[in-house]
């Protein structure tokens, strides 16, 4: 109780306002997306693992736009195969350094900016992220973005179907699943993925916007391209799961069929 009252009063930091404070220092931010990584591969290496379709490599209209949902993008790094090279947008957040790091220890690239609703689309760096996307498409790189704007969770923003209109590439619907997973109540649902479990992506029907697509064409395909992320999402969590309750299932033993006369 005294403790309590000491952190109501102001005298003892709380545990957010420690966690705060280490996250100033850049230091810090590294070491945690270090070991954001390496724990990520762990999760990779021990999990078995089913993409869907299985010849998506083979079919991929590259480079290509990468669509995910916010809180569903840990294991997204792992959707990279050789030939291919990626980039993905991250916010200039000082939290966003974090998965910056990790991206880049993984083997992606990152372009540096963020979408956003209302006046602060340039201190986000809006332009400049939509400038190195279309950048890095032109040269090759497929790019990974969140569709939905940061505090409005599975809700298709524009800036999407327009980087696709303006660099007149296909946006992918792309949603991971482990059937080991901590659910975070916070804005965005975020998934941590555990180990030792089962990992699947899959990957929807591309969307593609036309360059003279005007404002009624860009907003059907950006509802398209929300329904293609929450199919491929429940697809992803279906597989994930069924293959959970099959090996649950043969683990759990046999009714006892004895009887006694």
């Amino acid at each position: 109780m005294r403790g309590r009252w000491l952190q109501n009063v102001g005298l003892i930091p709380t545990a957010a306002e420690c966690i705060e404070h280490v996250l100033g220092f850049q230091r810090a931010r590294k070491f945690i997306g270090v070991l954001a990584a390496e724990y990520l591969r762990v999760v990779w290496r021990t999990c078995s693992f089913t993409i869907d379709p299985p010849d998506i490599y083979d079919r991929v209209d590259v480079p290509c736009i990468v669509a995910m949902w916010h809180g569903q993008h840990l294991m997204m790094p792992f959707l990279k195969r050789p030939p291919f090279r990626a980039k993905v947008l991250i916010s200039r957040h000082r939290d966003g350094e974090i998965n910056a790091v990790a991206a880049e220890r993984l083997g992606i690239g990152t372009i540096r900016g963020s979408g956003s609703l209302g006046r602060d689309f340039l201190r986000k760096g809006g332009v400049t992220g939509f400038r190195g996307m279309l950048s890095a498409l032109a040269d090759g790189y497929n790019v990974a973005l969140t569709a939905d704007v940061p505090k409005v969770s599975r809700a298709v923003g524009n800036g999407i179907v327009q980087l696709a209109r303006a660099s007149g590439r296909p946006i992918y619907p792309v949603a991971p699943a482990t059937s080991r997973r901590i659910e975070l109540n916070n804005w965005d649902r975020t998934t941590v993925n555990l180990p030792f479990g089962h990992f699947a992506l899959v990957v929807g029907e591309p969307i593609r916007v036309e360059a003279y697509a005007d404002e009624a064409v860009l907003d059907d395909a950006r509802r398209k391209v929300e329904a293609g992320l929450n199919a491929a999402t429940e697809r992803a969590y279906a597989i994930v799961d069924a293959r959970s309750e099959g090996l649950a299932a043969k683990r759990r033993p046999l009714p006892d069929k004895s009887f006694v006369l």
